[in-house]
Formats: structure tokens, C-alpha cells, sequence
């Protein structure tokens, strides 16, 4: 039987386009001469097209004209500078997301548009949880779309977590608050609610959200405990204006980027983590729930530049 592979060799494959595609252009910049003004330009413009956005490469190509200006490189030693200032970045906001046993239960309010793989995520929570031994409840309360409250029972099934369903177009404010009324009374440690994601009509997105936010409230006035924003790394810069949408609806405490497997433009985490700096809890790389893992700075910018192994210690 072959081997499983490691979470970094995931993660390594995971991100093997992005790091393709940004090793390529750091090659071409490099081929030809040393460190020069025109080549720090080129460069830049090679980060801004990995989605690492226009001021995470504008700062990036600082970090290499102070440490690297005029000098003869290879592109090896411009990756691991590269990989060393991103992971200074990401390092801020590499939090998981926190348990929080003083709430029975902890309640997890989870966001996104439709697609960004909101449902499955909150399966693989549900799965990593319940390994840990805590109760958990899942509340599906994106009514409008049968496809999600089906999901969300399977996951219930595989991993033993509870779930809380109703009609097709029940009211979802309504429904969390049944199954809050629920968690408590029967002593789950989380309750993980799922919401629509239908951004073609924010208003009443934004109701409803703020109605879920409100009647949780009155069960317990520090509930939502978390807000989580699930966001789809194949949609780049797009993912922006999402956390921007969102957080004007909720207040939103923390990221899970999902899909990084199935694009190039991985770079989108670390423009996000410099503009918004909110936690990034987790981030996925495949379809198994051991592909949804804490998010590591070093590891993810290592992986992100193509580099396999860990930099070498001086000495």
C-alpha cells in the first residue's frame, strides 16, 4: 500500500502551481545579471503577478534591495530571502482557531460565498474536534440551498457530530437559535453554524447574517464566539473585496483559505494577511480532512517559493 503523504509534502504539492509559476518568472528575472534597479522592478512585478499584491511585493522588493542590492545572486538565494520576509508576514496572523472551554458551547459562526467549500470545511472542523474529543454540533443554516443541508448531515454521520436541520427555506436566524437552545442543554463544547454565502443579493445576505448574530445573542451575549470567513484561494484578488463584503456584515475574527491545490495564485494569502491582518486559522490543499491544517508561515512561503528543504544554519 503506498505511503500516505506528510502534511509538507501536501502542502509542498499543494502549492507545487503557484511555486511553478513564481519560480519561473524569479528565474527569468535573474538569468542575466546581478541585483540591479531594472531587475528589483522585474521582480516586483513577477510578485504582484503571483497575487501577492501590489504592496506585499513593493515591501518584499525593499527587503531584497537592502540585503541584496548590486550583488550577484542566484535565484535560490533571492527565494530563501524571499521565503524568510514572507514568513515575517504571515508570522502576525498564523493563529488556529482557539478553543475556548469556558464556552459550552463555543459557538463557530462560519461565512463565505457559495463554492468557496464552506460546508466541507465545516466537516473537516467538525472531524478534527471530534477527534479531540470535544461534542459537536453543526447547525445548517444555509435553508435556501438543499445540496448544503444534505452535506452537512453526511459530514454529521462520518464524524459523529450532531446536526440540526430544517425545512428548505426555514428561517435561519430561527434555526440557530433551536440549536444553541440545544447545545447548551445537552453540553456540546462547539456548535459550528453554517450560513448562505449569496453574495448576488448582499442586503439580504447581510439581514440575515446580522439576524443569526442577533438571536444567538440573547441565548449567550458573547455568541458568536468566533466568526470564521472561508475563502477560495483559485479566486485571487477577488478574495479581498469577499472579506471587505463580509466583514461590513459580521464582525469577521478569522480566515480559512481553501483550494490552494487547484491554483496559481497561492500569493493571495500573504496580501491578505498584510492588508486585513486577520488570523489565518487554516488553510486546505486537497479534499480530505487532513488537508484542512493549522497554517504555518515558514512551511506555507517555503512551499510557496519552490524551496524543499529547511535554509541552511551558518556555523
Amino acid at each position: 500500500m503506498a505511503e500516505k503523504l506528510g502534511w509538507l509534502q501536501r502542502l509542498k504539492q499543494g502549492l507545487a502551481r503557484s511555486s511553478s509559476s513564481l519560480r519561473e518568472r524569479i528565474t527569468g528575472v535573474l538569468r542575466r545579471r546581478r541585483l540591479d534597479e531594472e531587475a528589483l522592478e522585474e521582480l516586483e512585478e513577477a510578485l504582484i503577478m503571483a497575487d501577492l499584491g501590489v504592496d506585499t511585493a513593493a515591501e518584499l522588493t525593499r527587503v531584497l534591495a537592502r540585503e541584496r542590492f548590486g550583488k550577484e545572486v542566484t535565484d535560490r538565494e533571492v527565494r530563501e530571502t524571499l521565503a524568510a520576509a514572507i514568513a515575517r508576514i504571515l508570522e502576525p496572523v498564523a493563529r488556529p482557531l482557539p478553543v475556548r472551554p469556558a464556552a459550552r458551547p463555543q459557538v463557530v459562526l462560519v461565512a463565505g460565498v457559495n463554492g468557496v467549500g464552506k460546508t466541507t470545511t465545516i466537516g473537516k472542523l467538525a472531524r478534527q474536534m471530534r477527534r479531540e474529543g470535544r461534542k459537536v454540533m453543526l447547525a445548517a443554516c444555509d435553508t435556501f440551498r438543499a445540496a448544503a443541508v444534505e452535506q452537512l448531515r453526511i459530514w454529521g454521520e462520518r464524524t459523529g457530530a450532531a446536526v440540526v436541520a430544517g425545512k428548505p427555506g426555514a428561517d435561519a436566524a430561527g434555526l440557530a437559535y433551536e440549536a444553541l437552545e440545544r447545545a447548551r442543554r445537552e453540553g456540546f463544547d462547539v456548535l459550528l453554524i453554517d450560513t448562505a454565502g449569496r453574495l448576488h443579493n448582499k442586503q439580504v445576505l447581510m439581514e440575515e447574517l446580522a439576524k443569526i448574530v442577533r438571536v444567538v445573542k440573547k441565548l449567550d451575549p458573547e455568541a458568536p464566539h468566533d466568526v470564521v470567513l472561508v475563502l477560495d484561494a483559485t479566486t485571487g484578488q477577488n478574495a479581498h473585496n469577499q472579506v471587505e463584503t463580509f466583514r461590513a456584515m459580521v464582525d469577521v475574527t478569522g480566515l480559512i483559505v481553501t483550494k490552494l491545490d487547484g491554483t496559481a495564485r497561492g500569493g493571495v494569502v500573504v496580501a491578505l494577511a498584510r492588508r486585513f491582518g486577520l488570523p489565518v486559522h487554516a488553510i486546505g490543499v486537497g479534499e480530505t480532512a487532513e488537508d484542512l491544517q493549522p497554517f504555518e508561515p515558514m512551511s506555507f512561503a517555503r512551499a510557496l517559493l519552490g524551496l524543499d528543504r529547511e535554509p541552511e544554519r551558518g556555523g
